[in-house]
This record gives structure tokens, sequence and C-alpha cells, in this order.
């Protein structure tokens, strides 16, 4: 059985040596000292491995059930969601008025991270209601407030958000679902949602669901939307539970992944339910969560890695197979290990190079959330709104990419179920369609978030990297990462004038491109993680740090990244300047 142990070393070098959290003005950070963190996270990995990690093939065996309009959960999930609600750790950086422990939305994303690494499925259950508290917390009247966030906070209510509809995805302004006003200020909601993740469940006493329905008098599109709170079961004003709303779970579907979520097809049948926010200024609302959500499903695409990457290391450490080409490394055996051999170094490599700068990439991220949040800094707003799509669709191409390679190192063992390594690459399938699939997230950040405030913006992050280029002129040990970001960071500006020459005149040009560009962008942040990531390292070494082994560790991984994964930005970038044509080229009925 696959086994997970955080890396709490890295996540404490990354708080501390590269974002330096507790000394930033950010409201909060002063909390955030190194012992203070380092326990929060090692109470945190405890129970990712003791208690999460074990369920995580019971919830993939057995998955989700639906009996008498119930669903299900496996067995072990509700004394494991008990254990985290008496925790505190479903409240970790809520709003304190309302139950929550107010802690920076960084940390919460560290120790997100060990969740999903653990038990992605599980951790969905509760990760859904952060993001649904939000949303209230953000749009929702005082009395909405009080009545749904203390018992949300504290997951004995949990939340979801629906959107999809069976005959539409991404292209909201489709949608059916039904909102008729009644004389007392409630709507009842009227449709059938589906790919709902834990839109029903036996964890909690209560499920609020968020629902974008449209109310007469929107007109046509998304412009028409509006999002509803619709209790599973109705709430009556002193906060006790009243009647069972019109809420009904159609089916379970059977997933390729994450069997431990529930994701269900829900039918509302003119269920009750409340505006949350301005009528018809839905997406608005529900923008709050899908932001959100889009930075949790990135980091969910390497947290899955992550556990992925640790079980490969450990089984090229100790599967004896072939001699190593220079000679006899393991003399008293049969055989040397698999990790002597240099393609399966290629292949860890690849895997721990992205992985910590894909984690370096998430919690600045974060950082930028708290920073935009705690200090209304508009420029942090609009340089992780610019991030977003990349931190979401990036970050979950490669991570689907480093479980596959995770299970090949296993070889034959790696498709065999009882390794555990097929459910890794099975759950990190899913992070690359759901909350707006990557193709979509391409075409977001091409055909708006550059574009965003005048390209203010990707024009900061360009002077961003120019700046960090140039503080390391004359350190001979930072041209390495310096002179590839550079090149790259010029590949990406060469594809946004590509755009911009040609984008009005053949959007399909553009659009052709917008894959490749996504691409492109996230190996730039990616590099200008290992940059300033080596630059902490060496300042360390140079401190006369202990830990050497540590450091050194990452300026070689850094430097692999470097030499190895920034030259694909030459690739995207003649992908983008080729064209429409060659993507255009065959008719419908050519294919």
């Amino acid at each position: 059985m696959p086994s997970y142990t955080a890396n709490i070393r890295d996540m404490q070098f990354v708080l501390h040596e590269l974002l330096h959290v507790s000394s930033s003005e950010v409201p909060g950070y002063a909390d955030l000292e190194r012992d203070f963190t380092e326990a929060v996270l090692d109470a945190a990995g405890k129970v990712s491995s003791e208690v999460l990690a074990p369920l995580n093939p019971v919830g993939d065996h057995e998955g989700c059930r639906l009996e008498n309009g119930v669903v299900r959960t496996p067995k072990g999930f509700d004394e494991a969601f008990a254990a985290m609600k008496e925790g505190g750790w479903t409240a970790l950086d809520c709003n304190p008025d309302y139950g929550g422990q107010g802690m920076p939305y960084v940390l919460n994303c560290a120790v997100g991270e060990m969740f999903v690494s653990s038990n992605m499925a599980f951790n969905m259950y509760q990760g859904l209601t952060h993001g649904a508290v939000s949303a209230i917390d953000a749009h929702g009247t005082e009395a909405q407030k009080a009545l749904y966030l203390p018992k949300m906070i504290a997951c004995d209510w949990t939340g979801t958000m629906n959107l999809t509809e069976p005959h539409c995805g991404t292209d909201l302004g489709l949608l059916r679902t039904k909102a008729e006003p009644q004389e007392d200020g409630s709507y009842k909601i009227t449709g059938t949602k589906i790919f709902i993740s834990a839109g029903d469940h036996d964890l909690a006493e209560n499920i609020i669901h968020l629902v974008l329905a449209k109310a007469p008098g929107g007109g046509e599109g998304t412009k028409g939307i509006s999002l509803f709170i619709v209790p599973k079961v109705l709430v009556n004003a002193d906060g006790t539970l009243g009647a069972r709303n019109a809420v009904s779970v159609g089916k379970v579907e059977h997933k390729m992944g994450i069997h431990g979520s529930a994701t269900c097809v829900m039918n509302y049948d003119g269920a009750t339910g409340y505006l949350l926010g301005d009528l018809h200024k839905g997406m608005r609302a529900m923008f709050t969560m899908m932001n959100e959500a889009r930075l949790g499903v990135g980091l969910q695409g390497y947290a899955v890695a992550e556990a992925a990457y640790q079980n490969a290391v450990a089984y090229a450490k100790d599967r004896l197979q072939g001699r190593a080409v220079t000679g006899v490394e393991n003399p008293g055996g049969a055989a040397d290990p698999l990790i002597v051999h240099p393609d399966i170094r290629r292949a860890l490599m690849d895997q721990k190079s992205f992985l910590e700068g894909a984690r370096a990439f998430t919690f600045w991220g974060a950082s930028l959330i708290d920073r935009a949040h705690g200090l209304s800094d508009h420029d942090a707003e609009g340089l992780i709104s610019l991030m977003t799509p990349v931190i979401k669709g990036f970050l979950t191409d490669k991570g689907f990419e480093a479980c596959v390679l995770a299970q090949q190192i296993y070889g034959g063992h790696g498709y065999i179920e009882e390794q555990g390594m097929s459910q890794f690459t099975r759950d990190a399938r899913i992070t690359m369609i759901y909350e707006g699939a990557n193709g979509v997230q391409a075409l977001d950040l091409v055909g708006r978030k550059l574009a965003q405030d005048g390209g203010k913006h990707v024009m900061a992050f360009f002077e961003m990297v120019k700046a960090e280029c140039k503080a390391h002129e004359g350190d001979d040990r930072m041209k390495p990462f310096t002179e590839a970001l550079k090149a790259a960071s010029k590949q990406l500006q060469t594809a946004g004038m590509y755009f911009m020459q040609n984008g009005m005149k053949t959007p399909n040009a553009a659009l052709s491109g917008s894959y490749d560009f996504m691409h492109l962008m996230g190996h730039v942040c990616l590099g200008l993680m290992w940059t300033r990531m080596a630059k902490a390292a060496y300042a360390a070494l140079d401190g006369g740090a202990s830990d050497t082994g540590f450091y050194e560790a990452k300026i070689a991984t850094g430097r692999y990244y470097m030499a190895r994964q920034m030259p694909a930005c030459a690739m995207h970038l003649a992908r983008i300047e080729s064209g429409a044509e060659p993507v255009m080229a065959l008719a419908a009925d050519q294919f």
C-alpha cells in the first residue's frame, strides 16, 4: 500500500526562506514564525499520514453509493471527517467572527497540500465547503452569514457549487435552471445540475448548495444569472433544522478516479432558495468560489504527484534490476537498485524539479491572495488573476505527467492496482478537466487576462522577471538560472507580441497558440521560482547553514529544471508562431 509523509522541510523553506512570511506586512503574517508554522504543519502531517492516507485506497476500492436517496461514503470517512472537525482543520483560515481561526490563506494552502497528497477524494468534502464559505462571507447579508457560516466553518454543514447542467458546461449562458420569485422573498429553484462534487453524503447533517439559476428579467446569456443558497434541509431563523427541501440526488457518477468523492446529479424540483448577492449578478459571486477553487485544483495537480513521487523514489531505491553501466554498485545483491540507472534518474528529476517549483509557485500565488485581501492591494489582485489560469492549467497538466512518470518507474507493477500507483494517475486526471478544462484556462489567459487593465499586470510580471535577472548580474553561480530565465522571458514576450500583431485580424491565430502560451508562461513562472529558490539556497550556504545537503540538492534540482525543462519554451514559441493554418487546415468532415 502506498505511503505518504508531508515534505515539511521544503514547505518551511518556501514559507520562510523564499517568501519570508513572518517579516511581511500582510495582516496575520507576523504570527507565522518558523516555530509556529512547523508546529501546525507537523500536526497536519500526522493527520495526513496516520488518518487520511490509509483511507485513500479504501475510498478508491469502495467508492460512494446511493441508498434510499442518501449517498454513503466509504468506510472510515465519517470517523476521519470527525477528526478533521475536532482538530479545527476545516476552519484554519476562515473568518473568526463565525468560528474560524483567521490564519492566512498561505498556511491553509500548505496544510491543504498535505491533505490532498494523502487523500484527494476525502479532502474535497471540506474543500468545496471552504469555497462556499468564502462566497457567502463575501456576498451574503449579515443575516445569511450569521445563519450559515458558523455551522459551515465547523463543517457540521458542508457546501457545494452547482454550475454545470447536462447540456452546458463552460458556456453557462446556456443554463436552464429557473428561479421563480415568491412573495416571502425566497425563490423556487427548478432544474438539474450534474458533476456536483460532494453533492450528497453522510458526513454532515446538512448541505448548503450554491446554485446558479436564471430569475425573470435578467435577459439572455450570463447577464441573467443569479446565485442562490439552497439548503438540503431548510434552516429555521434560529438556526435549527426544519423540513427537507425539494432537492434530491439523481445518481452518483461512476468515474475514472476520486471514487471516494461523491459526484452527483442534483435535481431541484421547486426547491426553496435564497438570493446570494445581487440579482442577475450571480457570476460575480460565483467567481469568488471559482477563483479559489482553480488555485486549489492547481494545488491538487502537484499534490497528488508529490505522493506518487515519494512512492516512486522508495521503489527505485528498493527494486533490484540490472547493473549500473559504470560498474556494480550493489555487490552483495543479484542486481543494482533501479535508481542507479540514468533514465530512472531522469524520470525522478523531472518529477522533483517540477514538484518543488510548483509548490513555490502555488504558495506565492496564495501569498498574493493574502496581500490582495489583507492590504486591498489591487496590483496583487491583478497579478494573481493573471496567474490563476496558469496555476490551474499548467500545474495540473504537468502534475498528471508526473504521476505517469512515477507509475512508469514501477514498470509492470505500476499497472497493477494493488501497488496504488494507478490510483494516483486516475485521481490526477480530473484536475485537468474540472473547474474549467485546461483549454478554457488557456483561452482565459490569452483572451482575457493578458489584456486586463490594459496589459498592466503582464507587463508588471515581465518587469519582475527582468529585475530578478538583473539582481544577479556578476554572480557566476546564478548564471544557469538567470540566463535560462531571461531567454524564456523573451520568448514569452515574443509570443505575446505575436498575439497582438495577429490576434485582431486573425483571431484563430491567437486561439490556436493559447495552450502553448499557457505552458510557456508556466515554465517562465517556475523558472522565476527556481531562480529565487537558488538565491535563497546560496544565501543559506554562504551563511553557514548546517543543513548543507538540503540546500545543495535544492540548487542541483533547480539547475536541472533550467537545463532540461526551460528549453521547452522555444518549442512552444515555434508552435505559436506557426499560426492558425496548421491547426485549422482540415474541414470538419475531413476528421
